[in-house]
């Protein structure tokens, strides 16, 4: 009997024992700024050595469960706040309430300076110039002339508010003619490209070589006083940001053009490319007189060297034709400079057929019998194609500092207009 008290009190005792080992403890409190008091939303509090942890919620609060009794070291973290390392920690299996306030982990950082290219070629570049600017002025990016099929510069100036376009490629501004415009190319005045007139010519510039086109509307002291109606700015592209090779192939069909009826005189076998191989020359030069019949005032043509094939060609278009390489490279050298190259090669074949235009010359206007007094009076059908050929190489050399930037820009541009008229009507005064 002795013996059976003596082992149910044993077995009591090491039940009581291994219950008491095994009772959990919990470990609780709130974590928040020393400073202001405010909670520490999301931070971490581990139990160094093992893999116990946990984060505190909206409130700062956090808890541990399940924890055996012991003795523990207590890492708490949170970004911006130095850590607090706290050791010998007793746990028991009535738990442990322990806040914690942590101290900024404020320094004082040297001088930084964060040096980036501005890209000035997006719609939020240009926007943003427009909204900082101090003057009225409006423009286009090359994203988006990208979007758009515009094949040259007064195409794409034509869809900036208050431009419109003479001749397909003089620039109006306000209603204020090309001559009261001024026109600068990569920071430089542009020269007029007509001969007897203050004008430039924006069909002579692929859309392809732009890198932004902007119109100055009001004056400013660093533009020169001397335009009205606007000062355009046009910027061809320079540095690459990456290396590319891309090639845009495009066309167009016009119900009115193509797949019907195009007339053309014979023309020399480079004129698709813009050029012609001779077949229009005078032998003499511009500048040379025309022979005249032996005894006679009379000019020769027959012997003057032109080109005396006046046959009608007929021939039916199937489309435009629009072709654009671009490659462009950039070197990175170890000692931080860099150097870079761009190539664009662009070429267009347009075909455009103008009917029944109302082509008359007026005399004095016949107040008696209150009508128009025709000189001659007309309607022509015009047949025209336009060739445009353009290269861009433009080479750029950046040093280490980039507070400076070395740029050597080149551009080509090729344009030929082969056009036929074909007139009817009448020459005189009757205007029956």
């Amino acid at each position: 009997m002795k013996q059976v008290l003596s082992r149910t009190f044993a077995t009591l005792l090491l039940l009581t024992l291994l219950a008491l080992q095994a009772a959990a403890g919990v470990l609780k409190g709130t974590i928040i700024d020393k400073t202001n008091r405010e909670p520490l939303t999301g931070a971490t509090v581990q139990l160094v050595g093992t893999t116990n942890g946990a984060v505190a919620d909206l409130d700062g609060n956090y808890q541990l469960d399940n924890l055996k009794s012991g003795t523990y070291t207590i890492a708490v973290k949170y970004v911006g706040y130095k850590d607090i390392i706290q050791t010998e920690v007793n746990i028991t299996a009535t738990g442990l309430m322990l806040p914690f306030e942590m101290e900024p982990d404020a320094q004082i950082l040297s001088e930084v300076a964060v040096v980036a290219q501005l890209k000035r070629n997006t719609d939020v570049a240009l926007m943003t110039d427009q909204r900082r600017s101090l003057m009225v002025q409006s423009g286009v990016s090359a994203q988006q002339i990208s979007k758009t099929q515009d094949k040259d510069a007064s195409e794409v100036i034509k869809r900036v508010p208050g431009v419109s376009i003479i001749d397909e490629k003089f620039v109006m501004v306000r209603g204020l003619s090309q001559r009261y415009n001024n026109v600068w190319i990569n920071g430089s005045a542009a020269p007029s490209s007509e001969a007897d007139s203050r004008a430039f010519s924006f069909d002579i510039i692929p859309s392809s070589q732009l890198d932004n086109l902007v119109i100055v509307k009001s004056p400013a002291p660093e533009y020169p006083s001397d335009f009205t109606g606007g000062f355009i700015l046009i910027n061809t592209k320079d540095m690459p940001a990456e290396n590319s090779f891309t090639v845009s192939v495009g066309g167009g069909i016009n119900d009115q053009t193509h797949f019907r009826n195009f007339y053309e005189n014979k023309g020399s076998r480079t004129d698709f490319l813009g050029f012609d191989n001779g077949l229009r020359t005078l032998a003499a030069g511009m500048k040379g007189d025309l022979n005249t019949y032996p005894g006679s005032n009379n000019i020769d043509v027959m012997g003057n060297a032109l080109n005396n094939d006046w046959t009608l060609r007929k021939r039916r278009p199937v489309s435009d034709f629009k072709l654009n390489l671009a490659y462009s490279r950039r070197w990175n050298t170890e000692s931080g400079r860099s150097y870079g190259l761009l190539a664009a090669v662009n070429y267009s074949s347009t075909y455009k057929t103008y009917l029944n235009m109302d082509n008359s010359l007026f005399g004095v206007y016949d107040t008696n019998n209150d009508k128009s007094v025709y000189m001659r009076r007309s309607t022509d059908d015009q047949y025209s194609q336009d060739a445009r050929l353009g290269t861009l190489l433009n080479f750029t050399y950046q040093p280490r500092n980039q507070q400076h930037r070395y740029e050597w820009k080149n551009i080509f541009n090729q344009t030929g207009k082969n056009r036929y008229t074909e007139r009817r009507g009448f020459n005189g005064q009757n205007d029956q």
